[in-house]
């Protein structure tokens, strides 16, 4: 225990205790009033809550560990806020309600109070659902129609081809488009999506966005989403959410989107006064990528190989050295198998690819089974380089895995998981990297760092990287060329390029039928509003992913 009235911040007792199970943070006294809900003595504690608010979607941005999870539970009514004091169990709701200003949030406290609030809760790790569920998705729906909106529903999520299927036959985007559909089934006054984007390519990103802006026009809608470029457009409002993982949450009041987005990529909230990252996230303007390229890696042409029902073929493409291709492109036309493919994973039907180079291969599931820690899974992987270096500092570090060394592989959750097996991908020595889907389950933050450390160690290494993503800022940030694939999803597709970044996102994004901006402060890329005049001056000129600002 520690007596936080005599705690002088000297930081004496963390450099004695190990594993930094302590964290000693200095907050302003004028939080105190603002605490929600503490835990125990020296436990995590939340300040504030985002607003459920009417006929629009509120929005929360802001890495996992900062008690969104909680906050989702005091406002479903789940646990009642205990407003700090953690010893006096007898929590009741009028007590909050009196501490709370007049306004909304209040006014949704009181109708919890009465029993009238009902919540559906879309969650996180919907990989989970096969373990949990039994029975075919119509079985599955059906139990949860409240608003008689089956066939409706269905159809308007693409699903209802896969209705006679298990949930366990599903792939990661279906079960997505499944877990989202039977949330919105239920006739409830508040919906929760924990990242509705995962796994989804972005055709079905923009279809998800159009279905939760139709849903928000009836019913209070919160999301949390670490794709920026989806909930700038998704969103209404946005609270930022800050604080120290593990020990403190802070939620600021909703502001615009754009407001919201730039103040999170800039570290830096005026309002408050308050740095909650020591470095902005910065996009560049295009690189001229290809002056800087080197010699050739890995060389291809009319690749072609049958799955089953499906089809995938190539053009004629080619990777030199220090060049990261970003890989798009709907889901089911093959990326994966054309990765795999060069990976050596998979034998080819026709076509030829050259083989002389060695490769490093980060798979889209992670399945590791080993009860050991995150540091003798490193050690076995990669060996004692990780513990210093510029390996150390861009990638271990700059991902968080410096904090994780003494958890259990078991125990970590998807995205800590996920920033260990990009580390390992990277920490092989290997002339050519593959890395597949490396942005599911991070956060917003540590999508920007993934990307970061993926291009340092390509550019510092000589070295050239596959990376397939549906994130565009997360593409932006990171690649040179695009190789894209186009084609009907589970029946064929090809893949051509790659081509120069912005050739080839005009060639995609033109498939996908939406146009990007750049913002004018933050130069991030934002979706234009379909058929507003900047989309349709874009479309003239055939400017799809413009970059200009």
């Amino acid at each position: 225990m520690i007596s936080e009235s005599l705690c002088i911040g000297c930081g004496i007792c963390i450099n004695k205790c190990p594993h930094d199970a302590l964290i000693i943070e200095n907050l302003p006294s004028e939080l105190e009033q603002d605490m929600i809900h503490r835990y125990s003595m020296n436990g995590f504690r939340l300040f504030r809550l985002p607003t459920p608010s009417k006929e629009s979607v509120v929005g929360i941005l802001g890495p996992n560990g900062m008690g969104k999870s909680t906050a989702i539970n005091a406002l479903s009514g789940r646990i009642v806020p205990n407003l700090g004091d953690w010893i006096n169990k007898e929590c009741n709701w009028d007590g909050i309600i009196e501490t709370l200003p007049r306004g909304e949030l209040r006014d949704f406290f009181i109708s919890v109070r009465e029993g009238k609030i009902k919540v559906a809760l879309k969650p996180q790790n919907i990989d989970r659902l096969p373990k949990r569920v039994q029975g075919t998705v119509r079985d599955l729906l059906n139990k949860v129609d409240e608003r008689d909106m089956f066939d409706e529903m269905t159809n308007d999520l693409g699903i209802s081809h896969l209705l006679d299927r298990t949930v366990q036959q599903l792939s990661g985007g279906e079960l997505q488009r499944m877990a989202i559909c039977a949330t919105m089934l239920r006739d409830v006054d508040v919906y929760f999506f924990d990242e509705p984007s995962s796994y989804l390519d972005i055709h079905e990103r923009m279809r998800i966005v159009k279905i939760i802006q139709k849903l928000a026009e009836t019913k209070r809608v919160l999301v949390i989403e670490h794709d920026l470029a989806v909930l700038d457009v998704l969103a209404d409002l946005i609270h930022i959410v800050y604080g120290k993982k593990g020990a403190f949450g802070i939620f600021t009041p909703a502001r615009s989107t754009r407001q919201a987005i730039n103040s999170y990529l800039d570290g830096y909230l005026p309002e408050q006064n308050v740095r909650i990252r020591d470095k902005p996230i910065k996009f560049l303007n295009h690189r001229g990528g290809s002056a800087e390229l080197g010699s050739q890696v890995i060389s291809w042409s009319g690749l072609e190989k049958q799955l089953g029902d499906f089809k995938l073929t190539t053009g004629e493409g080619k990777v030199h050295r220090s060049e990261v291709v970003g890989v798009v492109g709907p889901n089911g036309t093959g990326k994966s198998t054309m990765i795999k493919i060069l990976a050596g994973e998979h034998e080819y039907d026709g076509g030829w690819v050259s083989s002389d180079c060695s490769v490093s291969y980060k798979p889209q599931h992670i399945d590791v089974d080993m009860d050991c820690t995150v540091q003798v899974w490193l050690d076995a992987e990669v060996g004692p380089r990780w513990r210093s270096g510029e390996y150390n500092v861009n990638v271990i570090r700059a991902l968080g895995i410096d904090e994780l060394l003494p958890k259990r592989v078991k125990k970590l959750s998807g995205g800590e998981r996920q920033a260990v097996s990009i580390a390992i991908c990277l920490g092989r020595d290997a002339d050519l990297y593959l890395l597949d889907e490396p942005s599911a389950h991070l956060d917003a933050n540590a999508r920007m760092e993934a990307a970061k450390a993926i291009r340092r160690t390509m550019e510092a290494n000589e070295k050239s990287a596959f990376v397939i993503d549906h994130d565009v800022y997360f593409i932006d940030i990171l690649a040179d060329s695009l190789l894209v694939f186009e084609g009907e999803g589970g029946k064929f597709g090809k893949a051509e390029g790659p081509f120069p970044l912005k050739e080839g996102m005009n060639r995609f994004l033109e498939g996908v039928n939406i146009t990007f901006r750049r913002d004018h402060d933050s130069k991030r890329p934002r979706i234009n509003k379909s058929d507003s005049r900047k989309d349709r001056e874009q479309r003239q000129v055939g400017d799809f992913y413009s970059y200009q600002h």
